[in-house]
């Protein structure tokens, strides 16, 4: 299959693939004010925001009820497992989902053209690819036990039945999100606070950014960043675990 093939490719280089994409495109194009007005665009804004956060808040959710080897093996697809519990119960992607999401909120931020028009296209296409790849080497390896899990379980979007169920009855492991999760959102947090800062200098019409928001905004990266460097610190230590 074609999608496959382009999957396992893009499987294998997508650490650096994905970042120049979102970083080329963004950065390299204008940003837009929403509704050509600053305060209207800051509304907008705070929808990104919200939106990428959700993205996040999926990703926590995921990481915390189930641990899935989500980077393969020597840049293959692969898996020791076939994972169908925890949030895989009712989306068998939502590690992918939640990422689309956070790619959706950055592109609400930036607003521009560029943003909708090659980063999502891009994003979706990217995933879609991978998860043929993920499907094909999955069905050759668990065969009827992933058949059967395909019937169960919607690819994208999440299923809500049981889902109360699974919060209760699965532990949430705290230390596992933090361990394996700080280093995502310290990098989108970061994007979108640089997005912020951009569109003041780049959009048309739009005012330089003032002297409070700017404070706002480098204040947070800073506790962004300590909070990054003190959770990497504590695991190369090995505070954190290791499992």
């Amino acid at each position: 299959m074609l999608l496959a093939r382009a999957g396992n490719v893009i499987f294998r280089v997508r650490d650096a693939l994905f970042p120049a994409v979102l970083l080329t495109v963004a950065f390299g194009t204008r940003p837009q004010l929403a509704g050509g007005s600053i305060a209207t665009d800051h509304l907008v804004d705070v929808i990104g925001i919200l939106v990428a956060l959700s993205g996040e808040v999926l990703r926590v959710l995921v990481i915390g009820l189930v641990y899935i080897t989500r980077g393969g093996q020597n840049r293959q697809v692969w898996a020791n497992s076939l994972v169908d519990t925890g949030m895989f119960a009712h989306s068998r992607n939502p590690l992918y989902l939640a990422n689309l999401w956070l790619f959706l909120g950055l592109a609400i931020v930036h607003g521009g053209w560029a943003m909708y028009l090659i980063v999502l296209p891009f994003f979706l296409f990217a995933y879609t690819c991978i998860i043929a790849a993920e499907e094909r080497y999955l069905r050759e390896r668990f065969a009827g036990a992933y058949a059967e899990y395909c019937r169960r379980v919607p690819r994208w979007w999440p299923s809500l039945r049981g889902l109360s169920g699974t919060l209760r009855s699965t532990q949430f492991d705290w230390l596992r999100v933090v361990r394996k999760e700080y280093g995502t959102p310290f990098a989108w947090m970061t994007g979108m606070l640089i997005l912020l800062v951009w569109e003041h200098a780049a959009a048309d019409g739009a005012p330089p950014v003032g002297r409070a928001e700017l404070g706002a905004i480098i204040a947070v990266w800073i506790v962004v960043a300590l909070a990054y460097v003190i959770v990497r610190h504590l695991k190369l230590s090995g505070r954190l675990g290791t499992t």
